[in-house]
């Protein structure tokens, strides 16, 4: 054990004593003391003494100054003061005030091939709408600093003065069979017996063209029309509308956020949909790859299929096809298949190589069944040579898969991606029944997805294959489906096919080519016949 000999312990005495006096006359001020800080508050600076080792917050209780959840202080209430700090104190108030606003009505200009040009005639008078808007407002020391509309209710919705301007066609009216719906301009327009007979019988303004179809018979419409609401919120409605009423009134079919699909089940007053959910991120939404199904004439959807993941990019979606016996064909990215509709379940048939765009939407095989329903024509991803990958190849081709003999072939080579098949109405043919197919042929078979299209021709086997729409030296059809008529028109060689062409509706006859255009005003976005 170490010992301080006993000679150097009062030396040692001395100093320890010396050390501590030296400390105790250095050390800041102990709990006990008095210091002063000074606090600017309500538009006044005070001293005020508190005791030393106080925070922020006890200063502000000595003070008798109470502070609220939003008030701030600088330094922060959990700080240590020191001799001589000087503390801001900010009352800051939070007040929610509401608001009626007016919203003016939109005015819009429908243009109408039936009225002589020059002529207007008010469709529908505007009313103004109105919305009740809560705002947030931000005092601090009773300025305000900020003002913000957190909640907005509409009350009373707008609705737009629509007026009708005549722009006559001078093209020759051509008798029609069936009803030829069309979309122009946000609106829905019908023609019956003749190209010449034309009304509108949706004139919103607001229709989105995403599903735009008609029933088998002709006598109803259903299609989407934009929300009010935010796109993150909802993208869409579903509604249905009857075309033989003079007065047609759409009706909502309480759906909503129907973006690939919607259709027709074959042999009933319902329809089939299938839904997303709204994003803020692109692409705007995530697939639910479910299956609805609800009646036009009442009662609430009933779900057919669950939703699920979609396979390879089934965040974008996919979509369906019923045969005219109501079986049920679905395609997504990387998959062509059946749906038991009474098992609500996919039944996969086809592998397909899903295309890597490399960007935020994915492409979903175009289908259609045989008109016999013994088919399914469908778009398939072709390989490419070395080094490309087979997600990334640029060649598409159109083929086939038969019910009869379970086989599946390519028809036609490099088609493009959007070749949408769709087949004519069955005819009688020898000892069976017959029907032709029509499809899209991309210009730039390399450049599909950019490329504009052809409209070709060809029996159900690929034979006979004819180029018909439009010519050669013109610049070639946007994608989109073509529509065959529901029978021959009388004095014509064949069944006519009807597409947009340059924002305008064209017949174009499926014997010889022979095209005739219907509509002038270039707004149609969408059509179908039935």
């Amino acid at each position: 054990m170490f010992r301080i000999p006993l000679r150097v312990r009062p030396k040692l005495l001395l100093f320890l004593l010396a050390f501590a006096w030296l400390t105790v006359s250095c050390r800041s001020p102990q709990i006990g003391d008095e210091i002063i800080i000074t606090i600017t508050a309500d538009g006044a600076t005070s001293e005020v003494s508190v005791a030393a080792g106080s925070t922020v917050s006890q200063a502000m209780q000595t003070a008798g100054l109470a502070t609220g959840k939003l008030d701030r202080t600088e330094p922060p209430l959990y700080t240590v003061l020191s001799e001589g700090d000087n503390i801001i104190f900010t009352r800051v108030e939070e007040i929610f005030e509401t608001e009626q606003r007016v919203v003016p009505f939109e005015q819009q200009v429908v243009r109408n091939e039936t009225l002589p040009k020059g002529e207007t005639r008010l469709v529908q008078a505007g009313v103004n709408g109105l919305e009740e808007i809560t705002y947030r407002r931000i005092l601090e020391d009773t300025v305000e600093v900020s003002k913000s509309a957190v909640k907005t209710i509409v009350l009373n919705e707008s609705l737009p003065e629509i007026i009708m301007v005549g722009a006559q066609s001078s093209f020759t009216p051509l008798n029609i069979p069936g009803t030829i719906a069309y979309l122009a301009g946000g609106n829905a327009w019908i023609m019956e017996g003749s190209t010449a007979n034309r009304r509108v019988i949706v004139s919103t303004g607001d229709l989105d063209g995403r599903i735009f179809s008609l029933s088998p018979n002709g006598e109803y419409l259903i299609f989407t029309r934009k929300s009010k609401k935010p796109a993150s919120e909802e993208i869409n409605t579903l509604w249905s509308v009857r075309t033989k009423n003079l007065e047609p009134k759409p009706v909502y079919l309480q759906a909503k956020n129907v973006v690939h699909f919607a259709s027709w089940i074959p042999g009933t007053n319902s329809v089939a949909y299938s839904t997303v959910e709204p994003r803020s991120t692109a692409p705007g939404w995530q697939a639910n790859n479910d299956l609805y199904r609800v009646s036009i004439t009442g009662g609430g959807p009933r779900k057919l299929l669950d939703a699920n993941s979609g396979g390879v990019y089934g965040w974008w979606g996919m979509s369906f096809a019923y045969s005219a016996d109501g079986r049920l064909a679905y395609s997504r990215p990387d998959e062509i298949g059946l749906v038991d509709q009474d098992g609500g379940y996919l039944k996969p048939l086809l592998e397909i190589t899903p295309l890597n765009t490399h960007s935020d939407w994915a492409w979903i095989p175009p289908i259609t069944w045989g008109a016999d329903g013994k088919s399914l024509y469908f778009v398939s991803h072709a390989p490419a040579p070395a080094p490309v990958t087979g997600e990334e190849s640029p060649f598409f081709d159109l083929s086939a898969t038969s019910f009869s003999s379970e086989a599946t072939v390519s028809i036609i080579d490099s088609t493009g991606m959007f070749a949408y098949p769709s087949t004519s109405s069955v005819k009688p043919e020898g000892r069976e029944n017959s029907y032709q197919v029509a499809y899209l042929q991309s210009i730039f078979v390399e450049q599909s997805e950019t490329s504009r299209y052809r409209l070709v021709v060809m029996d159900r086997d690929g034979s006979n294959k004819k180029e018909l729409f439009p010519p050669i030296d013109s610049s070639g059809l946007e994608p989109q489906t073509p529509n065959w008529s529901p029978g021959a028109i009388e004095g014509q060689a064949g069944d006519f096919i009807a597409v947009m062409y340059q924002g305008n509706l064209w017949l174009v006859d499926s014997e010889n080519g022979d095209a005739y255009q219907v509509t002038g005003d270039g707004l149609i976005n969408g059509i179908d016949w039935n």
